[in-house]
Parts: C-alpha cells; structure tokens; sequence
C-alpha cells in the first residue's frame, strides 16, 4: 500500500466550517469517477437547507484528502452516508477505508442508530469491494438505480 501501512496516519473526520469549505469544494475524483458522486459544491449546497445533513471533511495527517456526508436524524434509527469521496491525488493509501471507520463510529457514537445505509453506482466496484469489506449488504437497486447497501450495528455499539 502507498503512503505506509494501515493505521500509520492518523485520518479524522471533522464538520465542514467556513474555514475549510474552500478547500472541500476543490477536491476532485479521478475523471473515470465523476459521474459515480454528486459535486461537493453541491453537496455542501444541499447541506444549507438539509438540518439533517452533516458534512465531514476527511483528514490525513492534518491534509485534507476527501468529504463525505451522512444524516442521521433523531428520530429515526437509520443513518444514511449519502456523499463519500477521496481526492485522486490520495486514493490507493487506506484513506476510504479509515475513513468509512470513522464515520461508523461517529454514527455509533450518537447512541441512536441500529443500521447504516450507502448507495452508490452499481458500476462503481471500488464503492463495492470497500464498502462489502466494512460489512455493508447490498439490498439491491433503487428508483435511481443506485445500489442500497445497509450494516447492521451490533446492539453493543448502541
């Protein structure tokens, strides 16, 4: 694996402020990738009038290297990580996938949720294989068809 073994950097997720929104907005998917996730422009956008929505800016060792976004509201005991994305620069270094742990245990922390959900493009078989790894089920297609996958929290992680 580039950039060192598992674990070697410390990769945090944080929200989005007006400080790094510049910075979030700027990072970029690889060209064959740009059809599999919406903008973070637009994504951020969403998130002004979505009180749901919590966007994330993911760190490496202090760099910013990708963002998603998921909602868990309180009344509901799903979680739905809905934007997720790891700058080309940094791809092929562990980042996903130390990211997807921080985020489910972010998700965890919150104390109310039972299962997280993902979709992404059926084509996209890196989003598979990563999210597959992490104990995610494909449930199938949606109206869109985009791929649901869910995870089931242990009842000890709640």
């Amino acid at each position: 694996m580039k950039g060192g073994a598992p674990g070697t950097v410390d990769i945090r997720i944080a929200p989005v402020t007006r400080a790094n929104r510049a910075l979030v907005t700027t990072l970029q998917l690889a060209p064959e990738q740009m059809d599999f996730v919406a903008s973070n422009a637009d994504s951020l956008r969403e998130a002004i009038s979505d009180r749901d929505a919590r966007p994330r800016a993911v760190t490496a060792g202090g760099r910013l290297v990708g963002f998603l976004m998921y909602d868990a509201p309180r009344d509901d005991d799903e979680a739905r990580i809905y934007r997720f994305m790891i700058d080309r620069a940094w791809q092929g270094r562990g980042y996903g996938k130390a990211a997807l742990r921080a985020v489910l245990e972010e998700i965890r922390g919150l104390g109310h949720i039972r299962h997280v959900s993902i979709c992404y493009e059926p084509e996209n078989e890196a989003a598979r294989r990563l999210y597959r790894s992490a104990g995610f089920v494909e449930e199938g297609l949606d109206k869109d068809g985009e791929m649901i996958a869910d995870l089931v929290l242990p009842a000890g992680d709640r």
